[in-house]
Order: structure tokens, then C-alpha cells, then sequence
């Protein structure tokens, strides 16, 4: 038996080669891999050997050869094939072990360049990997340094089958549709081009999904455009497993405190921040956002864009949560909420600046893609509409209610106050319903407060209620055609109303 070894990622690649050799198999490598396997004593030949022609260009060329693709390629039980390699002077090759160049790690390292990511295009590797992939009757091709043990055990017991070998080959073929996906990401200008494939990368197991009979787990997307992880980036510290429903949060609450600049807190219920509060200090921040809605936060999540600290962890520990986010914990901090067995404690990044990457929704037969919705530049200086201009601090509040109603599922009502939610209206097919709801919930706090709404209102009923209830200042896209009749009761009540021209739906 024969084999070929290249690899990138060299890890085990030394003990399985020495098990092969063990078991009588002849090696043949390339490089550094060559390099690594003879330095740790183990017999091994150069390609260059095998098609008795020199590596050229550089290396570009050393693989892409009859001797090695031949021996690859043919049929075993075709007697035809076998006599072509016969008078050929070719020898079977039984086991491919190949992984590809870093092409992912190499073209997002800052500073590359097009020449650079272009030379990290392992050609070589791949065909060589599709080659006994399409094979994989008669040949073993291993990608996953996590397959050597149980190959390496099966070959020992002569118990590598064909079933095996396809299990195999299907790795194979994935990972070099990954590879090739990541190169046409890099190479691809067009937002949206006919034709797109994604790379995912399995990163765990979830007990379950959405609920107990559903099956799930979590995958990274492989993007090399991407210049936030998000959520691939994420460290369980502490508490019981992460769960379908944590994922959904924690993407929702990283998606709505980037942005903030000073220290927030937002606490999620299903996907929706029941409370959210800036403030230069943490700890004030977080009481604020849980007086949002204090019973609602019960067993939801907390999210900080800024480092906890043992003051800030005090006061969260003494309300029940499924889970706390931060970009990071001091020592007694963490301590302090792994004492409680039941909480997940999480690292992620919190980005300051929302990046305007693709967005995937699954629907049944194809995917939905957009772009995220950031708030643009322009909808933070707002225009003016009604007669009464917003004094500054009412000015805040807008510009922070409208942030927090981004963030909630449509139709949304926001009401702020001083920075701070006092009470949201969230996925209400009425936008009167949702303005009723959050004012129910804000209470007497209510009075001389700010509304924010993710569309335009459609009729004059909402804003009045809002007014009625002591309301000073709404924010919301306007665009409807019964703007001026908003203006109007606006201006009746001596309130003040901007438009920012876009809205935010968030289905």
C-alpha cells in the first residue's frame, strides 16, 4: 500500500504517519510535512520520487502529475485501468491525507494583500482530495486530523469498507467545497451574485432546539469578509450548556447595544430588551435597565457592552437570570455569579460600530438575504415637523428610543426617558395596540417621556394616547399619508415630532 501525505494542519500527522508505516504502508509527502514526518525518525520518500520530476514554479507544481493521479484514479476493478498503469510504470495509491492551505486565517490578516490570499490557493490539495474522494471504492482520503485514530484503528483490523470510505469521501468533498467558497467570497465584488454558496463550520451540539422535540445545534459561518465573528466568538465561563433559545438572545442582544458608545445594559425576553439603560456607571446602568420591567426580566438575559464588576455582579445576582453577556468579567465578578449553578456566564465582543454584513433567514425552499439595518448616519440628526423644536435632553432621548426600538420585533413602540427604557410595546399586528401596551407598562413614568416608533404611524390614534398619557416627544420614518393629521394632534398637545426618513422593521 501507498500513501500520500500533504498537510497544513499538522496536527497527529507525525503519529499516524508512523502507524502507517508501521503497518507497512510506503509514504510519500511533500515539504514541510515531508520535513516533519522524517525529523521524527519515520521512513518517508518525496513526491518527486514517486513521478521522478522535480517540484517547479515555486511549488505550484508538484502533485498535478499522471504518476499521482493515475495511481489515484484507477479503477481497481477494471482490468483495463489496471493494465494502463501497468505499461505506464504507475503504482496505486491507496491513502490520501491532505488539508488545505490556511487560505481563511491568511486572507483575513490585516494588511494582505490580493497577491498574497492568491498564493495561498492550494491547487495541488484539492484535486488531489477530489481525485480519491471520487475514488473512495479503492481509496481513503482523510482530511480531518480528528479521523487518524478510528482510520488508523480500522486499517489496523482490516475493517475499512467502503461504507467507511464514503463517510470519508463525503468530508472530503465538503471540505473543499468550503475552501472553494471561501475563495469566491474573497474574489466576489457583487453584494448579491447569481450564484452564492455558504461555508459553515459545525461549532456544537444543542440539547435541543426552539423546544425539546426539535433537534439543533450551532454553526459559524466561514466568511472571510466578515470582521466580527459575532457569536463564534463566544466563551461559556460558567453554567449549564448554551442553548438554541441563549443563541437567539445573545444575537439579539449584541445586536442591540452595538452602537452604544457609554456603558448600557440591555436585559432580553425572548428576543426583545425589556429594559435598557446607559449610564456612566455600570452598575447604574444595569439597575436602571432591569426598572424597566422588572418582572418580565425574570429569568431572561442580561447583556453589557462594557466589562462587569463585582458591584455591577452584585446586583445582578440578586435577580434570577438564564444567562449574563459581557465582553468580559473581572476575577471576583465571576466568582461571585458562578455561585449560581443554574446561570450561564458568556464572553462575547460587543462591537462600538455595527457592521454592514449579509443577513441569512431561512424560509421554506430558500433562503432570505439582506443586509443588517444599521441606522445611517442621517436619521440621527432627524428633521423637524411639527411647530415645538425638542429641547436637547428630549433630543437624547429620542436618538436612545430610537436605537431601542431597532432592536424590537415589529410593530414596536419605545418609550424613554433620561436614557433609559420605562417601556417597549413589541410584535403587535397594531400599532395603537403596541403604543397601549408600552404605555401600560411605563406607568406614571410615562409623563414627559419619549416615543420612538419603528414605522410611521398610520393614523393619528397612537400618537394622541401617547400624548394623553403625558408624552413630549416622538420620533418615528413618517412617509404615511395621513402624516399631516400626526402633526396636527403633535402640535395640539404642544409635543414634538421629527421624522428620520427610514424605518425599521424587524420580523
Amino acid at each position: 500500500m501507498r500513501a500520500i501525505l500533504s498537510v497544513s494542519n499538522k496536527t497527529g500527522v507525525v503519529d499516524f504517519a508512523r502507524g502507517l508505516c508501521e503497518l507497512g504502508v510506503e509514504l510519500y509527502s511533500t515539504g514541510g510535512t515531508k520535513k516533519a514526518i522524517a525529523d521524527a525518525g519515520v521512513e518517508v520518500h518525496s513526491i518527486s520520487d514517486l513521478t521522478g520530476f522535480p517540484e517547479i514554479l515555486d511549488g505550484r507544481v508538484k502533485t498535478l502529475h499522471p504518476s499521482v493521479h493515475g495511481g489515484i484514479l484507477a479503477r481497481r476493478d477494471l482490468p483495463d485501468h489496471l493494465s494502463a498503469l501497468e505499461e505506464a510504470g504507475i503504482a496505486t495509491i491507496d491513502i490520501v491525507v491532505v488539508n488545505l492551505y490556511p487560505f481563511v486565517q491568511t486572507a483575513m490578516k490585516q494588511g494582505v494583500t490580493l497577491e498574497e490570499a492568491i498564493e495561498n490557493i492550494d491547487i495541488g490539495g484539492p484535486t488531489m482530495i477530489r481525485s480519491a474522494a471520487k475514488n473512495y471504492d479503492s481509496v481513503t482520503v482523510v482530511v480531518d486530523p480528528e479521523d487518524y485514530g478510528w482510520v488508523l484503528q480500522q486499517l489496523r483490523e482490516s475493517k475499512l469498507d467502503a461504507a467507511s470510505r464514503m463517510r470519508l469521501a463525503q468530508k472530503a468533498y465538503q471540505h473543499t467545497a468550503s475552501y472553494d467558497t471561501a475563495i469566491s467570497r474573497y474574489l466576489s465584488e457583487d453584494l448579491f451574485p447569481g450564484h452564492m454558496t455558504l461555508a459553515l463550520e459545525k461549532a456544537y451540539d444543542l440539547r435541543y432546539g426552539e423546544n425539546p422535540r426539535q433537534h439543533a445545534c450551532f454553526y459559524t459561518m466561514q466568511d472571510v469578509k466578515a470582521i466580527d465573528k459575532g457569536l463564534g466568538a463566544l466563551t461559556l465561563l460558567s453554567g449549564p450548556e448554551i442553548s438554541f433559545n441563549n443563541l437567539l438572545d445573545f444575537d439579539s442582544g449584541v445586536n442591540t447595544l452595538a452602537g452604544f458608545t457609554m456603558p448600557t445594559v440591555a436585559v432580553l425576553k425572548h428576543t426583545n430588551p425589556c429594559g435598557l439603560a446607559s449610564r456612566e456607571s455600570l452598575t447604574e446602568a444595569y439597575t436602571l435597565a432591569l426598572s424597566g420591567d422588572p418582572v418580565a426580566a425574570f429569568g431572561g438575559v442580561v447583556v453589557s457592552n462594557k466589562p462587569i464588576d463585582l458591584t455591577t455582579a452584585e446586583e445582578i445576582s440578586k435577580t434570577h437570570y438564564d444567562a449574563v453577556l459581557a465582553p468580559d468579567f473581572s476575577s471576583d465578578a465571576l466568582a461571585l455569579l458562578s455561585q449560581k449553578k443554574s446561570l450561564r456566564i458568556v464572553t462575547v465582543p460587543i462591537p462600538e460600530i455595527e457592521e454592514a454584513a449579509l443577513e441569512f433567514r431561512n424560509v421554506r425552499g430558500g433562503f432570505l438575504v439582506q443586509t443588517r439595518d444599521c441606522i445611517a448616519a442621517d436619521e440621527l440628526s432627524p428633521k423637524q415637523v411639527s411647530k415645538r423644536q425638542p429641547t436637547p435632553g428630549e433630543m437624547d432621548d429620542l436618538l436612545f428610543a430610537w436605537r431601542a426600538v431597532k432592536a424590537i420585533k415589529s410593530n414596536a413602540i419605545a418609550l424613554v426617558k433620561d436614557s433609559v427604557l420605562l417601556g417597549m410595546g413589541a410584535g403587535q399586528p397594531s400599532r395603537v395596540e403596541a403604543v397601549a401596551i408600552a404605555l401600560k407598562k411605563a406607568g406614571d413614568k410615562a409623563r414627559g417621556a419619549a416615543l420612538a416608533s419603528d414605522a410611521f404611524f398610520p393614523f393619528a390614534d397612537g400618537p394622541e394616547l401617547a400624548l394623553e398619557a403625558g408624552i413630549r416627544a416622538i420620533i418615528e420614518p413618517g412617509g404615511s399619508v395621513r402624516d399631516d393629521e400626526v402633526i396636527e394632534v403633535v402640535d395640539r398637545y404642544e409635543a414634538a415630532l421629527v421624522f428620520t426618513g427610514m424605518r425599521h422593521f424587524k420580523h
